[in-house]
C-alpha cells in the first residue's frame, strides 16, 4: 500500500510533520487555550474541557505516530476529522468579521482542503513505512 519508494517517503514525511502540528497545537491547546476560542462551534457544550482534551488527543497522536503505534494512523484521522468543524467555524467567522478576501479568512479556507492529504498520510499502515536509514530492498524499493 505504500506504493513507490518516492510515495512511501512523502507519506512518512506528511505522517511526522502532522506529529509536529499536532504536538505544536497540543502544547498551544493547553498552555494558551484562548488561541483557540475563534475555533469553538457555539454549539459545543463546556468548550473548556472540550479544548483541553483536544489538546490532550492531539499530545497521544502525536506521540503515537512518532513511535509508529498502530492505533495511531486511525486515531490521528479521526482527530482530523474531529477537528474539521471547529476549522470551518473559524473559517465563517474570519469571512464574517473581516471579509473573503481578507488574508485571515483565505488562510482559514486554504486550510480546509489540506486535511486531506494529512488524513491519507496518517492512514498509511505502519508496515508500509520506509524506516528511516533503511537500505533499499533487491528490487529498490524501502
Amino acid at each position: 500500500m505504500g506504493g513507490s519508494v518516492g510515495g512511501g517517503r512523502v507519506r512518512r514525511g506528511v505522517r511526522l510533520g502532522v506529529a509536529g502540528l499536532f504536538t505544536a497545537s497540543g502544547v498551544l491547546h493547553l498552555v494558551r487555550p484562548e488561541a483557540f476560542a475563534e475555533f469553538m462551534p457555539d454549539v459545543l457544550p463546556a468548550p473548556v474541557v472540550v479544548n483541553a482534551a483536544a489538546g490532550v488527543v492531539e499530545l497521544v497522536c502525536a506521540y503515537g505516530l512518532l513511535t509508529r503505534r498502530r492505533w495511531a494512523g486511525p486515531a490521528s484521522a479521526i482527530t482530523l476529522l474531529a477537528v474539521w468543524p471547529s476549522n470551518l467555524q473559524f473559517a465563517l467567522n474570519a469571512t464574517a468579521e473581516d471579509g473573503l478576501g481578507s488574508t485571515k479568512a483565505v488562510l482559514a479556507w486554504l486550510r480546509m482542503p489540506l486535511q486531506i492529504p494529512m488524513i491519507w498520510a496518517v492512514l498509511t499502515p505502519v508496515e508500509d513505512l520506509p524506516v528511516r536509514g533503511a537500505s533499499p530492498g533487491p528490487d529498490g524499493s524501502d
